[in-house]
């Protein structure tokens, strides 16, 4: 069994990828973008978190989070915002024993991808990143395409302007 080691630090911002456990053709999370908004804006007003950042794809979304200063806990978060959209999303997923024993609907893969953000430069290279993401997967040609991004949020607040694409840096880095 594998040991999971999560960092956890008070106000902490995080980096995450989530997944759908069928990913092959499976556009769960578009077809339900209404209702994973609903769990996005209903969960932080019980467990708070700014959202800084998110990108929707068909089978998995990134997104980056800001904690509040006395709070390190993400995994709660993350359960509450799965329990409130599964329901309305369950099109019978494949749904093993073990799941079955912890309540599973088998759409999500167990597991949420996180990444402690270290610096200002982190954070803006991880928000690239994300708005690039639909365009690496051939979902988009460019980046002003993807319609469930808060890339358009950015291009309204003048942080990018709408031809925006990835830097050369990202590319250099190999996050392209």
């Amino acid at each position: 069994m594998r040991t999971y080691n999560r960092i956890r630090v008070e106000g902490g911002c995080y980096f995450f990828t989530v997944v759908l456990a069928q990913r092959n053709e499976n556009h769960l999370l578009i077809k339900h973008i209404d209702d994973m908004r609903k769990s996005f804006k209903q969960v932080p007003q019980n467990h708070p978190y700014t959202l800084d950042a998110i990108v929707n794809m068909p089978d998995h979304l990134q997104c980056i989070w800001q904690l509040p200063k006395d709070e390190a806990n993400f995994s709660t978060r993350w359960r509450w915002i799965k329990v409130h959209c599964s329901p309305l999303m369950n099109k019978g997923g494949i749904v093993n024993k073990s799941r079955q024993k912890k309540g599973a609907r088998g759409i999500w893969q167990r597991r949420v991808g996180e990444h402690l953000m270290g610096d200002n430069k982190d954070d803006a290279q991880h928000i690239e990143y994300s708005h690039y993401h639909p365009v690496n997967h051939g979902h988009v040609d460019h980046v002003v395409d993807g319609k469930d991004s808060s890339f358009h949020q950015c291009v309204d607040q003048g942080i990018y302007p709408s031809h925006w694409a990835a830097a050369d840096a990202l590319i250099n880095l190999g996050l392209k």
